[in-house]
């Protein structure tokens, strides 16, 4: 079988930065540790970017959450450094799920999601993926997402596991 990471929106505003969160920076080791494991297996990996402009404020996502972040060019934009040099296949999104992430990995059996945030943009991009692809193999490592608080997070792996999305804790 072959096998993708997806990695979602790892980075800096989301870790550290505008929309940053103690359990965002709780999963930082584990992600790493994921993605140099899939890299050294010469597994496919496929981050994402959460990505907006200067109108953000003016957008419909902003105008329900007003905080400015993930502007492209500014270093809450980029992916956080402990990840960045693995980060050679980049999608950039400017809403919550990327309409291109099915045609990325339509050639893969298995498809591994991990990332920020689990009640976000890793649900979308899952439920996304599991539309076009009904009888693949879709996880989410739990242990390596983060959601906005503890609770939605749960609420989301729960959604997901209903969506018949695998949700395992492989990175504890």
């Amino acid at each position: 079988m072959n096998k993708v990471l997806i990695v979602v929106d790892m980075q800096n505003d989301f870790v550290d930065g505008a929309l940053g969160t103690k359990e965002a920076g709780q999963i930082v080791p584990g992600v790493i540790k994921k993605v140099e494991s899939a890299v050294k297996n010469n597994q496919c990996v496929i981050f994402t970017k959460d990505t907006h402009y200067s109108d953000y404020l003016s957008t419909s996502e902003g105008r329900k959450l007003p905080v400015e972040h993930c502007i492209k060019g500014s270093s809450g934009w980029e992916i956080i450094p402990g990840l960045k040099k693995y980060a050679d296949k980049i999608i950039e999104k400017n809403t919550f799920g990327s309409v291109e992430l099915p045609e990325e990995v339509k050639d893969y059996d298995e498809i591994e999601l991990v990332g920020l945030c689990t009640d976000i943009c890793v649900i979308s991009n899952a439920l996304l993926l599991k539309a076009h692809f009904p009888e693949k193999s879709i996880s989410v490592d739990a242990s390596c997402c983060a959601g906005v608080t503890p609770q939605s997070h749960n609420n989301a792996l729960e959604a997901m596991k209903m969506c018949q999305i695998e949700v395992n804790y492989l990175a504890q």
